[in-house]
């Protein structure tokens, strides 16, 4: 019998294949979803309004009709663009989308590669996306296309700072750079003695929390912080050449940044996909309870995303950069000496 399920075994590549069809899975439902919930139907309500209502149950089916409708549009290229860089630009930004998700938790073993400097992998793809930005607004040959990328060039590097600073003191709490151990002290950890909510780190470091997701914000160019692709002055920033397919995978790349970066902030702040250990909740009901714990948070921070969007104005380009080199970055570095500091004395 023992050799029997040897036998049934599957090999690395397999495992490893399966895990991937999982993750983009998960990942594509995830975004429809968020697409669904808040840009058509949470923000039709905030504006007195119903949204799409005719393809399919409630509107249901109304992504599938978008994709559709932007599937059948010309792929057209300027004449003075450079067609292979211009081409190449929304893969990078896509790929760098998909990669960040390779080392995301979402059960005890439900992750891609679980990583021993999992949260340094994630903030080194997350900032990939730059480069497909800056190449597109170059190679589309359009004035207002290389103002809006650099503009996002600008802000996406400034913005970093902050979101990186934000991390190392979750890192420093933690001890470890690996997501699951991350995970794991949280779940495990106690609060005065008392275990009941575990320790997520979203109470002990609500600053680093604040300032991720003002940065998250800034980092998929959101409002406040759109002046990459501010229609009343770029028309559409970057993508202005973009269409038909090319231009759906910078939506897709949107959102699905949206729903990566609040997947990271719920491992890093909210507990990720455990629930405390005093709970008394066994790992292989985690297998199954796990994911649908992380997607939940991450659909409930994406909210807030979106709320934020449609609730302010957009910042000026000088406010944009003083809050960032002025207010977020000094506060960052405060919080990691806080936390250093406590980590030592107690």
């Amino acid at each position: 019998m023992t050799h029997a399920l040897l036998g049934l075994e599957l090999a690395y590549w397999q495992q490893t294949i399966i895990r991937v069809l999982a993750g983009v899975t998960a990942i594509l439902l995830l975004t429809g979803g968020v697409v669904y919930l808040y840009l058509f139907k949470f923000v039709s309500f905030m504006q007195s309004r119903l949204g799409p209502m005719e393809a399919g149950p409630y509107g249901s089916l109304q992504l599938l009709a978008e994709v559709g409708k932007w599937l059948q549009k010309e792929d057209v290229f300027t004449e003075n663009s450079d067609r292979f860089i211009f081409g190449l630009a929304p893969a990078i930004v896509l790929a760098s989308t998909f990669l960040m998700f390779v080392v995301i938790p979402a059960g005890p073993n439900a992750v891609i590669a679980d990583l021993g400097t999992g949260i340094y992998y994630v903030l080194a793809m997350s900032s990939l996306s730059v480069l497909g930005i800056l190449i597109a607004g170059w190679a589309s040959a359009n004035k207002y296309a290389l103002m809006g990328a650099l503009r996002a060039g600008g802000q996406l590097i400034a913005y970093e700072l902050p979101l990186v600073l934000a991390v190392i003191g979750v890192v420093i709490a933690a001890g470890s750079l690996n997501l699951q151990d991350i995970v794991a002290a949280q779940s495990e950890g106690e609060i005065f003695g008392w275990g009941g909510i575990g320790n997520p780190y979203v109470l002990t470091q609500f600053v680093a929390f604040g300032i991720f997701m003002i940065a998250v914000q800034a980092e998929l160019a959101q409002t406040p912080f759109d002046m990459p692709v501010a229609e009343s002055e770029l028309v559409a920033g970057y993508m202005v050449e973009y269409t038909g397919i090319r231009f759906l995978v910078y939506f897709i790349s949107e959102f699905a940044t949206a729903v990566g970066f609040a997947a990271v902030a719920s491992t890093l702040f909210l507990g990720g996909w455990a629930l405390p250990a005093s709970w008394g909740i066994s790992d292989g009901a985690m297998h199954v309870i796990g994911p649908i714990v992380i997607a939940t948070k991450a659909v409930l921070l994406v909210g807030v995303v979106f709320w934020t969007r449609f609730s302010f104005p957009r910042f000026r380009e000088d406010q944009l950069q003083r809050l960032a080199w002025k207010f977020l970055i000094p506060i960052a570095l405060a919080n990691i000496l806080v936390t250093a500091v406590l980590k030592v004395a107690f």
